[in-house]
């Protein structure tokens, strides 16, 4: 690897990359960590979560970079301080909420600091809470504060299929206003158009004083490609979908088998060796 794409920093998503499936740091992830920082490659991490749904991340890996939550649409120091926000336009909100509330999904809609929701009993709200620890709030109906407030907009359903369609729906209907993609299977989000996985690598590239070609990213959904698309060096878990894999420099093996720290060893300490 030349010396000016020499890779200074990895940035991985965390649900389906960087933890297993029960949402736990491995012994190996954190020796991989560990092994990147004895050669000089720091470790930043993005999610679909919200920044408070990280923060039993942050001293296990001793995270020392902004952390991108909400796909890159709230930027917090490790210590949660918020650096930076990019909230969706009030009326590309109200939109949203229309349009998926008539295509049958659920939605969710997260703040600065709330997770708001319209039905406590719905589709995946209890493992949802489990995973980010801490409550939503529950509202009879999203009003105009919320939707001035919103930073990501969440269309929940268990048709998967459904929920695929309506990601290329709102990308078509909201356009340049608004970006809309896929963390699970089962989430589309809609967040302001620079509150996106690629923004988030250009935005640390800028921080840092490196170019996004000396970044390299880890990830498994749709929304991961958006940030393959803006780093020298991009890597697709195997528990990808072959569509999001088409899209990475490298696959690694699956979340539930260690892949992350087999990805770190193998293509990123690997490269720098190369």
């Amino acid at each position: 690897m030349s010396g000016h794409s020499r890779i200074r920093l990895l940035l991985a998503d965390v649900d389906g990359t960087l933890v297993t499936k029960d949402k736990a740091l491995t012994p190996a992830a954190l020796a991989a960590v560990q092994a990147l920082r004895d050669t000089g490659v720091e470790l930043a991490i993005t999610s679909s979560r919200p920044p408070r749904g990280l923060r039993m991340l942050i001293e296990p890996l001793d995270l020392k970079i902004a952390i991108a939550g909400l796909n890159g649409g709230l930027y917090v120091k490790p210590d949660l301080t918020v650096i930076a926000r990019h909230k969706l336009d009030a009326t590309t909100a109200t939109k949203t909420v229309e349009l998926l509330l008539a295509k049958g999904l659920d939605v969710w809609i997260y703040t600065d600091e709330d997770w708001l929701i319209r039905n406590a009993s719905g589709s995946h709200v209890a493992r949802e809470t489990w995973i980010l620890q801490f409550d939503p709030t529950v509202v009879p109906a999203f009003t105009a504060e919320h939707l001035a407030n919103a930073i990501k907009i969440v269309g929940v359903s268990d048709d998967h299929a459904l929920v695929a369609d309506c990601e290329t729906l709102a990308q078509t209907a909201l356009g340049e206003t608004a970006s809309a993609t896929r963390s699970e299977p089962h989430f589309l989000d809609v967040t302001n158009p620079d509150a996106n996985k690629g923004a988030v690598v250009l935005t640390l590239a800028k921080l840092l004083d490196i170019s996004p070609a000396q970044i390299a990213t880890i990830g498994d959904m749709p929304n991961d490609v958006l940030m393959f698309r803006k780093s020298g060096l991009s890597i697709a878990m195997g528990n990808a979908s072959d569509e999001v894999k088409a899209q990475a420099t490298d696959v690694a093996d699956t979340n539930e088998n260690d892949g992350f720290a087999k990805a770190v060893q193998k293509f990123v300490l690997g490269a720098l060796v190369s």
